[in-house]
């Protein structure tokens, strides 16, 4: 063997180690690269009870159930399928009915999921005054952008910066 075919052959047999590497990794995280899965898709896959997954999707209103010592109940669903949730703390601000959410947590033998994490989400609707006024001088502004409020904020209230010192540092900021 030449110099530049033993090279080419230690290259060849690097990159197909790689490539079965890659490849063993990617099979075992199949099913752990999705962020979140919803109602529908626990169904479909018939999670077995104790296996920790975050659970999506959406607070069904007047499902939710305050009880003693911060237990609450709720139902998640995705539009084709809902799962009761079981969650034992304080949740988050943003979290009410009809609000999207990821639960943290398993499945009990009764498929109730036990939530250990409870986070919040929040649609796309929102965003600032500025970015508001841009879409609305250039003409792709839709009614329902400024519909939804959050915390008392839409879209089409003011929103003030905060006051900058000469130097660009925002006004009692500690350095």
């Amino acid at each position: 063997m030449t110099r530049k075919q033993r090279r080419m052959t230690i290259i060849g047999g690097s990159l197909a180690v790689l490539a079965l590497a890659a490849g063993l990794v990617l099979n075992a995280l199949r099913d752990s690269i999705v962020f979140f899965s919803t109602p529908t898709m626990v169904a479909e896959k018939h999670v077995a009870p104790g296996k920790r997954f975050r659970l999506g999707g959406l607070v069904q209103p007047g499902s939710l159930q305050r009880g003693d010592n911060l237990a609450v109940t709720f139902e998640v669903a995705d539009g084709g399928a809902k799962l009761p949730v079981a969650f034992k703390g304080i949740l988050p601000d943003l979290f009410r009915e009809g609000q999207g959410v990821v639960a943290e947590g398993a499945l009990d033998a009764d498929g109730v999921f036990k939530a250990d994490t409870v986070l919040a989400k929040h649609d796309e609707t929102y965003m600032p005054k500025d970015v508001a006024d841009a879409l609305k001088k250039q003409g792709h502004w839709k009614d329902d952008y400024g519909a939804k409020a959050y915390d008392g904020v839409k879209a089409s209230d003011s929103v003030k910066p905060a006051a900058t010192t000469a130097q660009g540092n925002p006004q009692g900021a500690v350095r």
